[in-house]
């Protein structure tokens, strides 16, 4: 093919002129000159796989088995910026990872703030935060991520239960005026931040009963976003109840626990490293099954966000239930904390 040349009297019209003239101009300020740096800062919410080495700058008692976790860089530097609904993966002592949402300022990357409440029957995560982290540690976080993303709307209801105050938090703080907040607990004495709130409606269990979902969210305005974070039969009455409560409103929630299995079969999982092979139950998930066998098989959020427990498939098909594995790796890997066998039987390699 025979490229086209420009004749040497070609002169370009004013209109191109002018735009190449600003482009020159663009790349000198913004580009190359001193302070570009200052001026073209990387936008470090669009990733999400920052490593970070913190320091637990100081630990607060926020409510009955609550804890806030007030983190630092270890070099002084600022944090990478985050918005309202975001997380950090946080890698425990013990090599456990647990997902803990921001609830600090978004505008102060001086520090990030977590909070944590004591589960003694949990996974042990909370436990180990609550028993081994002080004031000075080390500890090795992944983030912001943000899986709760805080969209514009003319209004906001928000419904927080308990420790689904911590994404609320800053959301109520950005909707300003435009939003409401009804807070959920068993007891004033368990419900934490509740000073930085003062125009949250308060509603603990042992003073107004058992919380009517769908009745709440009645309160939103036509059209509003309804941000609702609590424990699962909270999100269920509010998944429930939404559409009749406020057909022209947006329902966004985010749960702090397992996804229930919906719809499970029961099938086999061979794990080729050994040879064993285990039975997954038609109401538990694949990485339940697999941690009875190899009970140190990576995980963190258990809802197929994350990609913590990504595993290579070596035979079978997959269910695919998450929310995050490419296209280009279905073929050959699954998440197991939510992703089942299309089939019979997988084979993994694990």
């Amino acid at each position: 093919m025979e490229l086209a040349t420009v004749p040497a009297e070609f002169t370009p019209p004013p209109g191109l002129r002018l735009l190449a003239s600003a482009m020159d101009l663009y790349k000198q300020v913004f580009v190359a000159g001193s302070a570009a740096p200052l001026l073209s800062r990387p936008d470090p919410v669009r990733r999400s796989g920052f490593d970070l080495n913190l320091v637990v700058d100081r630990v607060t008692a926020e409510a009955v088995d609550v804890l806030s976790f007030t983190l630092r860089s270890a070099d002084g530097a600022a944090l990478p910026a985050w918005r309202p609904g975001s997380h950090l993966d946080v890698f425990l002592p013990s090599g456990a990872q647990r997902q803990y949402s921001l609830c600090g300022d978004p505008d102060d990357l001086s520090t990030y703030r977590i909070a944590v409440r004591r589960l003694a029957d949990g996974a042990g995560g909370s436990v180990e935060m609550h028993r081994d982290l002080r004031s000075g540690d080390p500890l090795r976080v992944r983030g912001p991520r943000n899986a709760f993303t805080f969209v514009q709307a003319p209004s906001y209801l928000f419904v927080a239960a308990g420790i689904g105050i911590t994404p609320i938090l800053p959301m109520v703080r950005a909707a300003g005026a435009r939003g409401r907040l009804i807070y959920l607990g068993r007891s004033r004495e368990t419900m934490p931040f509740r000073a930085e709130l003062p125009g949250a409606e308060l509603r603990p269990d042992d003073e107004f009963g058992t919380p009517d979902i769908a009745a709440l969210l009645t309160r939103a305005e036509p059209g509003a976003a309804v941000y609702v974070c609590g424990p699962p039969p909270v999100l269920a009455a509010a998944q429930r109840a939404m559409f009749t409560a406020n057909p022209t409103g947006s329902l966004h929630t985010e749960r702090f626990s397992a996804l229930p299995v919906t719809d499970g079969r029961a099938f086999d999982i061979t794990l080729a490293r050994t040879g064993r092979t285990v039975r997954v139950g038609a109401d538990e998930t694949a990485l339940a099954a697999i941690r009875r066998a190899a009970p140190g098989a990576v995980y963190s959020c258990r809802q197929g966000f994350c990609g913590t427990c990504k595993t290579r498939v070596l035979a079978g098909a997959v269910d695919h239930r998450d929310r995050t594995l490419p296209d280009a790796e279905r073929a050959d890997h699954m998440l197991t904390c939510v992703s089942r066998a299309a089939a019979d039987a997988l084979v993994l390699d694990l």
